[in-house]
């Protein structure tokens, strides 16, 4: 894939309620905009059986009684914004949950708190379903948040 194309994907939520990333198809920058070339999709057809790579079933998770689904990408912000949560690196996952945390501690964003709650959800699922344990953590004394200038310059090959 050349520095010009990028991958299309759509969220897809399985009936057990997980969701998965499908690639759907290629964007190719032309001018300052894009083509999107689609890759055969069908419709409304028998869905495949799920990948051998599932794990168990899960039930659909929300963040609270009056919430929709879980969020399923990173807000935009930070070094993964806008990636999938799932398959997310650890360090990616405890990075926004920590900002998560941050802002439900902090009186003045009340306004987020809802959306701050069901990121925070669907990161401890991601983190559960990665297995792991995950410390909490998200103190005053740790390094400052990741922005866009500490990402490393892109390969030129």
């Amino acid at each position: 894939m050349s520095d010009n194309e990028y991958p299309v994907s759509v969220a897809v939520r399985r009936p057990d309620g997980s969701v998965e990333q499908v690639r759907v198809g290629t964007a190719v920058r032309s001018g300052e905009g894009f083509v999107l070339t689609l890759g055969e999709l069908l419709i409304g057809g028998e869905a495949r059986a799920p990948a051998a790579r599932q794990a168990a079933p899960r039930a659909p998770v929300t963040a609270g009684a009056n919430a929709g689904p879980l969020p399923t990408v990173f807000p935009n912000y930070g070094r993964s914004k806008g990636a999938p949560i799932s398959g997310a690196s650890p360090s990616d996952l405890e990075y926004y949950a920590n900002g998560a945390r941050r802002s439900l501690a902090d009186s003045s964003k009340a306004r987020w708190h809802d959306k701050e709650r069901a990121l925070l959800a669907a990161i401890e699922a991601e983190v559960a379903r990665q297995g792991g344990g995950g410390g909490g953590g998200g103190g005053f004394d740790e390094p400052p948040p990741h922005s866009d200038f500490d990402m490393p310059p892109p390969d030129e090959s």
